[in-house]
Formats: C-alpha cells, sequence, structure tokens
C-alpha cells in the first residue's frame, strides 16, 4: 500500500484553494471527491483551503484532517446553486484555484484567476439536466457564464473522456481541447475493505443466511432525482421474496420512495435506514450481496458509490450510462444494465444471486482494480503533477 508523505522540498509546496457547492456534512459524491482531495494535499503537506456555501448549524470556519474549511452566506441561493459574490475578496494569494463544477454563482473564482493570474483547474463532475424555467435559466447560464469560466481553465478535468465526449462541455469547449484530461474520482482503499460482518448488523438487517441484500447508496433529495430509487424499488417488487433491500440515504424524497415501496408491496423488503455515520458506510458495503446504481440520467457521470462497493469486495450493478460505463468491466468486477429498465436490473440481480462463484470472482477482481487504479494515496499526487504543470502556464 502506497503511505502518504509529505514533500522533501518546501519550495514545491502549493498553497491551493478548492471550491464545491457542496461539501460535507453535505452528503454528495462532489462534495465527498473535494474532502479526499484536499484530506491528501493537506497529508502531503500543501496548504488547502475549502469554500462552500453555509450550512445552517455548520461552523462558518474551521480546521479538519490538516485543511481549512471556509462556509460562506450566500446572497441569493436555490437548490443546490448559490450566488457568493464574498468568495473573491478571499481568494488572494493562491498558487492554484480548483473548481468543482457545476458551482452556479460560485464564479467569482474565475474573475479571481482572470484578475490575478491565478492559475485555474476545474473537475467537471456532471452535467446538469434540469426542465421548465429552471432548465431554461441553465441553459442560458451554460452558454454564457458557464462557457466563459470553462474556457479560462489551464485544465479542465473529466472523471472520464467517455462522458466529456457525450456531455454540454464538449461544445463549450471547442478548440480548447489542449486543456481537457482525464481524472476519475477516487477511493480510500484503507476505509473501504473487505471484513466480515459483525453479528449484530446481520441480525437488524438480513433475517436469514438465505436472505440476499441489495444495497442502494444515494441522496434522495431533488438535486440527485436521477439515482434511480424508483428502478430499484420496482426491480425488488419482480424477485423472490428471499431479496430484500436496504436505501442508505436521506432527503425531501425519502417519504415518496417509502410510500411507493409500500405501494410495490415492498414495505417490509426495503429497509430506509437514511444517512450513517461515515464509519458505518463500509458495513453496508461489506454486509451486502450486491450494490447497485441504476442511474436514469447523464447527470451521473461517474458512480463513487461503485469504487466504495468494489474497494469492499462486493460486486455492483449498475446503468449503462456514458462515464459510468467505464468504472465497471461488464463479466468482470459487475454489471452493466439498460437505464430506466426495472426488469434488467432484476434479471441482472438474479444472475448474480444465483450464481455465488461468480459473485466472489467479481468481489475480488473489484478490490484488486480499486487499488491499482482509483486509490486516493495514487490520484493526489498525479493531481500535484498537473497543478505544478498549470502553474507553469500561467
Amino acid at each position: 500500500m502506497v503511505l502518504w508523505a509529505a514533500e522533501d522540498n518546501e519550495d514545491s509546496l502549493m498553497k491551493i484553494a478548492h471550491i464545491s457547492i457542496t461539501f460535507p456534512p453535505y452528503m454528495g459524491g462532489t462534495g465527498n471527491v473535494c474532502f479526499n482531495l484536499v484530506k491528501g494535499l493537506a497529508r502531503l503537506g500543501h496548504e488547502a483551503h475549502v469554500f462552500t456555501r453555509m450550512l445552517e448549524g455548520a461552523s462558518p470556519a474551521e480546521m479538519m484532517d490538516g485543511f481549512f474549511i471556509h462556509r460562506l452566506r450566500p446572497l441569493v441561493a436555490y437548490g443546490n446553486a448559490a450566488f457568493i459574490p464574498s468568495l473573491l475578496n478571499h481568494l488572494v494569494g493562491f498558487d492554484v484555484i480548483h473548481l468543482h463544477y457545476p458551482f452556479y454563482g460560485g464564479d467569482s473564482a474565475i474573475l479571481a484567476g482572470r484578475v490575478r493570474s491565478i492559475p485555474l483547474v476545474i473537475t467537471y463532475h456532471q452535467d446538469v439536466l434540469l426542465k421548465g424555467m429552471v432548465g431554461f435559466c441553465e441553459k442560458l447560464l451554460r452558454f454564457t457564464l458557464g462557457k466563459f469560466v470553462l474556457r479560462s481553465a489551464q485544465r479542465v478535468l473529466f472523471t472520464s473522456l467517455d462522458y466529456y465526449q457525450s456531455s454540454y462541455a464538449r461544445v463549450l469547449l471547442r478548440d480548447r481541447e489542449w486543456t481537457i484530461g482525464e481524472f476519475p474520482n477516487g477511493v480510500d482503499v484503507e476505509r473501504f475493505h473487505p471484513k466480515k460482518q459483525g453479528q449484530g448488523m446481520k441480525n437488524r438487517y438480513k433475517s436469514s443466511e438465505a436472505q440476499f441484500l441489495v444495497l442502494l447508496v444515494a441522496g434522495l433529495d431533488r438535486p440527485h432525482y436521477f439515482k434511480g430509487v424508483d428502478i430499484f424499488i420496482q426491480s425488488l417488487a419482480q424477485l423472490p421474496g428471499d431479496v430484500s433491500g436496504i436505501v442508505v440515504g436521506d432527503g425531501e424524497m425519502r417519504l415518496e420512495y417509502e410510500k411507493l415501496s409500500v405501494a410495490y408491496g415492498m414495505g417490509e423488503r426495503i429497509s430506509f435506514v437514511g444517512r450513517v455515520l461515515d464509519h458505518e458506510l463500509p458495513d453496508f458495503y461489506a454486509l451486502a450481496d450486491v450494490t447497485v446504481l441504476p442511474s436514469t440520467t447523464r447527470g451521473e457521470a461517474f458512480g463513487l458509490v461503485l469504487i466504495e462497493s468494489m474497494a469492499c469486495g462486493t460486486p455492483v450493478i449498475a446503468s449503462k450510462l456514458p462515464g459510468v460505463r467505464t468504472v465497471v468491466d461488464a463479466g468482470e468486477d459487475g454489471l452493466l444494465i439498460q437505464p430506466n429498465d426495472p426488469r434488467d436490473l432484476a434479471e441482472k440481480i438474479l444472475v448474480l444471486k444465483n450464481d455465488e462463484c461468480l459473485r466472489q470472482s467479481m468481489g475480488e477482481k473489484g478490490r484488486e482494480k480499486v487499488a491499482a487504479r482509483y486509490a486516493w494515496q495514487k490520484l493526489v499526487p498525479d493531481l500535484i503533477e498537473i497543478y505544478e504543470e498549470v502553474r507553469k502556464q500561467k
């Protein structure tokens, strides 16, 4: 295992600003990625700062795991968009600004980078797919301010080039293809690893050793409407009674999903456990027989839960969406399904349910792949190299 080690040369250490609209304790992939990157940067001796929106009950400024968190109050906020003009005043004296996109309202980072000649790196996490008037506003922003933001960066990193090829950003970055790079999401392979479960958790969620557990981990708020929780419920309703589901996550849509599970006669077979503590999440992956990601749109670009599950030795089933399909080697460490197809998901669950040897083989191969390709200990040094390159270009 690669160990964290601080840089030997102090002159190579940087002061780095990460800007993300979501950040723990909010549950979401973008914030979790940002958290692990800045934690890794701090472990390697760099001065890392996170700028995000204020959450009710959270501290406006704190230090965690060696990095600094600044939670700023927005002037205007709507969903996961927030206009925070005060951000500009904070971005002074940094060597690199790293914007986690989309962040509608966080565009002061771009102004800071342009005016102060601070190198800008963007991680493009996913397209935003909205309808109605909100969708019209998003499209207007995308082709104006969004286009300016993306084209201002020295590097625009996508979690996979496969996703870039189908994303909105491809048109916006025409003639600036030289700025595009691939940088996947990662996982802490020391925290997420195969292990046996305590009897207490088994007794709570597994009525017998024959019970087959299917896990879904997702935010249950409206910004994560595309996670396919309804597809999950419909698919389990087609399966035998010894197949049960666990949903980890919370949000304002949870009650709707619980009512839907009752309507499909699944009220006793699907457990909605809400949000769990960070140290408990690997226990759920290890307890499950398979983890599913039945996402329905390009709002899902990677699927962090997939590599978390693989790291725990649990095989996965995921929608065959751009980006997501590159994380799963179908038939090797998991299976792929057609989006919005409960029957296909049910059939793939049965394939794994009926073949214990296949599940074990997929679990082992998934763990090996994640340790080799997606460990943060390997990815953070790669990101530092990118920072050093853009500093030379400014």
